[in-house]
C-alpha cells in the first residue's frame, strides 16, 4: 500500500509544457538535476542516488539505488499524434537478477521509465506505461503492477543478453496506452524516471541517455 501511495504521487506531479516534431525530454545537466521533481518511494529505507555524466555521446544520468527508492518527474506536454515514439538510450552496470519483478516482494527495476496520462480530477485516476529495463524478464513482456492496474510494466530491454552494455530502443506510447490501457490518447502530460531497489533491498546501478520523442 505504501508503495502504491508512492506511485500515485510519482504520477501526480505533471503539468502541461510545450511539444515540437522531436521533443528532447531531458538535458542531464546539474541546473536540470536540481530542478527536478524527486519524489520518494513511501516506506523505503533511502532515496536512489541521481547524478550527472557525460560521454562521447553527451550528456547522461547515473542512477545508484542501494535499498532505496525514489523518481524524479519532469513537466512536459507530448503530442502523440505528432511524436508518438518514446526514445530511450540506457544502460545497467549492476542489476537485480533473482528476483520476481511480477510481485510486490520484487517489484524492482535498475531502470524504468514512466510514461503518465492524466484521465480524470484526482491522482488516482492516472494512467501509466512502465517502459522497463529488466534483470530477469524477456523483451516484449508486459504486466500490470502488483501495486496498481493502472499502471503497466512493458519490458523494453533486458540484462539477460545486454548487460553493462548501452542499448537504444523505442516504443509507440500512442499504441501502447490503446493496447494495454485501451485509452485513445492524444496528448501525454509527464514523464517520470525512477530506479529503485527498496522491496528487493538490493543495489543496482544504471545509465539513462538521450529520451526523446519522434515521428517514426
Amino acid at each position: 500500500m505504501l508503495k502504491l501511495l508512492s506511485l500515485v504521487l510519482i504520477l501526480s506531479i505533471f503539468n502541461l509544457s510545450s511539444f515540437a516534431e522531436t521533443v528532447r525530454v531531458f538535458e542531464f545537466s546539474e541546473i536540470e538535476l536540481s530542478k527536478l521533481k524527486v519524489r520518494k518511494v513511501r516506506g523505503a529505507d533511502n532515496k536512489t542516488i541521481y547524478s550527472v555524466g557525460s560521454n562521447e555521446n553527451g550528456n547522461y544520468l547515473k542512477a545508484i539505488a542501494n535499498n532505496a527508492g525514489s523518481g524524479l518527474g519532469k513537466e512536459i506536454n507530448i503530442d502523440l499524434n505528432k511524436t508518438p515514439f518514446i526514445n530511450i538510450t540506457w544502460k545497467i552496470e549492476k542489476d537485480l537478477s533473482g528476483i520476481n519483478e511480477k510481485n510486490k516482494k520484487g517489484h524492482d527495476f535498475a531502470a524504468r521509465v514512466f510514461a503518465v496520462k492524466k484521465t480524470g480530477a484526482t491522482p488516482l485516476s492516472n494512467r501509466a506505461i512502465n517502459y522497463v529495463f529488466s534483470s530477469n524478464v524477456a523483451v516484449g513482456e508486459s504486466w500490470p503492477s502488483p501495486y496498481t492496474k493502472k499502471s503497466i510494466d512493458n519490458v523494453l530491454s533486458t540484462t539477460k543478453n545486454s548487460l553493462n552494455k548501452w542499448v537504444t530502443v523505442k516504443s509507440n506510447v500512442k499504441k501502447d496506452f490503446k493496447k494495454f490501457h485501451n485509452l485513445d490518447v492524444d496528448e501525454l502530460d509527464g514523464l517520470a524516471i525512477m530506479s529503485d531497489t527498496d522491496n528487493s533491498k538490493l543495489k543496482s546501478i544504471a545509465y539513462y541517455q538521450n529520451i526523446y520523442f519522434s515521428k517514426n
